[in-house]
């Protein structure tokens, strides 16, 4: 299990552990307390301990005196110390603690902008670290207990705010859903386009674990310098939404709009052509950017060229800014290629096809993957002129997102 799924495990079952010793503690005494409290890190395993101390605020040494107790089956001696007994709580002993460990915690909405934990990581180590320097006397078991009491636990970062949003999102994303069920309930094609994240070919980490023989993990460089690589691989997918298939082509040169139509044109030829035989129009679902963007008098101009050729009409839309996640490829396809290439260094570009077309989903994904070894130039600008000559048709709404591109040689149907 990786460090992050680790963190995340005992974050969850410190939680639970927290409202489950809340519902039974009222009903145990102090030995009742120490047996659950065994049993419970019993079940959890390695790291038990730490983990039910920071939940239910018990000392490390009662949890393991209450494992030594099942362990050895000791029998009830009819003594329990009575309720109250012991030491006095911190709380009592140092009145004013619980403050001043808020303020270590959240020190601007606690008042104390100077905090010496401001721009650190707030351990339990480092916040009884900072209160012992204070005067304070309190042990990171107890800060743990404390911090409980509180109500706080350990958070990570979420991500929720999208940034600013388009005024034109919703009413985009009602459009591609309007025009995808109308192109699918005439039997057209519809495609979702992108391209993956760049990969560097050579002896590599790559993310993710393999099962391999016991002590005996593949070697890799230790450092991913660009010069050590053999090349960039460059994958641009092409997945098609009624199918549930998809074309990638991998790519050693450059990500340009030559390139992303000529991965489309692939896959027309190789596998959407056979596949709709009686197609008159083509839709495609795109990023708002990179090689495939709306703004790109390029992708334009070359999809033009691609519908002269096969004489379709192509229609293309555009999700807007900073949705890009929404596109059906990303989730539909790519996910599953980084899973299923996961832990295996990309040493070779015949690799990196294989691990591709190779990718398979328990929903019947099917992929063909394909080296093209082509060299597509950058900058490539196309004149006024030749933008005039495209037969560009935008939508009403938003045609800059919006657009059919018609055959200049015969119109389609």
């Amino acid at each position: 299990m990786c460090y992050y799924k680790h963190m995340r495990r005992n974050i969850a079952l410190e939680a639970v552990l927290v409202e489950k010793f809340a519902a039974v503690s009222p009903a145990l005494d102090e030995r009742g307390r120490r047996l659950w409290a065994a049993s419970e890190s019993r079940a959890v395993g390695y790291g038990g301990d730490a983990l039910v101390s920071a939940a239910t605020g018990l000392a490390r040494e009662t949890i393991r005196k209450g494992r030594r107790e099942i362990e050895n089956g000791n029998e009830m001696t009819g003594r329990i110390r009575r309720p109250g007994a012991g030491r006095p709580h911190l709380e009592e002993k140092q009145p004013g603690l619980e403050e001043a460990l808020e303020k270590l915690v959240e020190p601007l909405t606690r008042g104390d902008p100077e905090s010496p934990l401001r721009w650190t990581c707030k351990s339990r180590a480092k916040l009884s670290a900072a209160l012992s320097k204070k005067g304070w006397q309190v042990s990171s078991t107890s800060v743990g207990r404390l911090l409980n009491k509180l109500g706080y636990r350990l958070q990570s970062l979420r991500k929720r705010n999208e940034g600013e949003c388009h005024p034109d999102r919703n009413e985009q994303f009602e459009y591609i859903n309007a025009t995808a069920e109308e192109c699918l309930a005439a039997g057209q094609p519809v495609i979702s386009v992108d391209t993956k994240k760049k990969e560097l070919v050579g002896d590599f980490k790559n993310n993710g674990r393999e099962w391999q023989p016991k002590g005996t993990p593949e070697q890799v460089l230790v450092h991913d310098f660009p010069q050590d690589a053999i090349g960039k691989a460059v994958p641009y997918g092409v997945y098609d939404v009624t199918r549930n298939e998809a074309w990638v082509s991998v790519g050693q040169s450059c990500d340009t709009p030559a390139f992303a139509v000529e991965s489309i044109r692939r896959w027309w030829r190789s596998m959407g052509q056979r596949a709709y035989p009686d197609a008159h129009t083509l839709y495609i679902t795109a990023d708002a950017g990179g090689s495939n963007g709306y703004r790109s008098r390029a992708w334009k101009h070359e999809l033009q060229k691609f519908a002269d050729d096969v004489n379709l009409k192509i229609r293309v839309s555009h999700f807007p800014p900073g949705t890009s996640k929404w596109n059906k490829i990303e989730h539909r396809l790519f996910c599953h290629i980084t899973q299923n290439w996961r832990g295996t260094p990309l040493r070779t570009f015949e690799i990196i096809v294989s691990l591709i077309a190779n990718t398979r989903t328990q929903a019947g994904l099917r992929v063909r993957a394909k080296l093209d070894k082509k060299t597509y130039k950058k900058g490539v600008s196309i004149t006024k002129e030749q933008m005039k000559a495209l037969s560009l048709h935008p939508a009403e709404f938003r045609g800059d997102w919006n657009y059919e591109l018609h055959p200049r040689n015969k119109l389609a149907d």
